[in-house]
């Protein structure tokens, strides 16, 4: 059995000659049929998109589908049904063991239209680089996802570095800056506010949650390099109690040790910890200290729309 799924190329040839005998293939016996025909195990049919939205290889095989419309080799005479054109039956003659973009962008010129990304407005020329293999090796739908994915990580140990950079009252600020972006206070600035470092009695910030105050979530607020440990927690805990409470957020830019993770209240006092990591992404989250860049619109067809009877 397999437990690695093909990239989509590999599915091309197999996928014509799976339809090579003419006939009409629902895109359920194409998932079947050449997952059969790889011998996929159980766990490559498991694996799921970086999206989360789709199996890898039911993906894979859509786009090798769609490819090889775009190329002529095969035509969908119904909804989500395919059938090779006598285009596609000779090409498994003629065509090489191996068939691949680059293979397809020199074979048919409406799929290079196709797969062209764009041309510069100015001077005309295609900014799209070349796509054969090994260059493109799996579906643009896998290409964006683990792209965002990378961005987002570059981005969240970039915010880091910024924040270790900034003084300890800049980082106080920003943890309860941060909380109420969160929704905390009811996400009004107001409700949040950094403890005067003279006399915050183990107190770093503090976020009301309700008008009165009568619910109150205490902040510590650690801008380290070294590891948290559990005596910190343990000094959280006594400044909590002094003040009679029972929610507290300990946040620092480094990390905990598994002493300090199991350290807990003994009574009802809830205490979460964030470190540098899961810091940063919830900065990226929550729009705090970040702006958007781009936004991209990624759209699928309305098929209930040409079902329907259009007067």
């Amino acid at each position: 059995m397999n437990d690695t799924v093909p990239d989509f190329q590999s599915f091309f040839r197999p996928l014509l000659e799976t339809i090579q005998d003419g006939k009409h293939y629902s895109t359920t016996d194409l998932y079947q049929l050449l997952a059969r025909h790889f011998d996929l195990s159980d766990k490559a049919k498991s694996e799921i998109l970086p999206s989360g939205k789709q199996k890898t290889y039911m993906n894979r095989i859509a786009w090798a589908k769609t490819y090889l419309k775009k190329a002529g080799l095969l035509e969908q005479p119904a909804r989500a049904m395919v059938r090779i054109t006598p285009a596609g039956t000779q090409l498994l003659v003629s065509a090489p063991e191996k068939i691949d973009v680059g293979f397809l962008k020199s074979y048919s010129e409406e799929f290079a239209d196709f797969h062209t990304v764009d041309k510069d407005s100015t001077t005309g020329n295609e900014t799209a680089v070349s796509y054969s293999e090994p260059q493109e090796t799996d579906t643009p739908d896998i290409v964006m996802a683990t792209a965002f994915k990378s961005i987002q990580k570059a981005l969240a140990a970039d915010l880091l570095v910024k924040v270790k950079e900034g003084s300890p009252d800049f980082f106080e600020q920003l943890v309860v800056d941060l909380l109420i972006n969160m929704g905390y206070g009811g996400a009004v600035p107001d409700n949040g506010h950094v403890t005067p470092s003279s006399a915050d009695g183990g107190i770093d910030g503090l976020i009301k949650e309700d008008k009165l105050g009568l619910d109150v979530i205490y902040i510590q607020a650690k801008r380290w390099e070294n590891t948290v440990h559990r005596p910190e927690i343990q000094k959280f805990i006594g400044a909590l109690a002094q003040h009679g409470a029972k929610k507290g957020v300990f946040i620092t830019t480094s990390n905990f040790s598994k002493g300090a993770i199991e350290c807990r209240p003994m009574n009802d006092t809830r205490i979460i910890l964030i470190d540098g990591q899961e810091l940063a992404s919830l900065m990226i989250e929550y729009n705090l200290g970040v702006s958007i860049k781009d936004t991209f619109h990624l759209k699928r067809m309305d098929t209930d729309y040409f079902e329907g009877d259009l007067v």
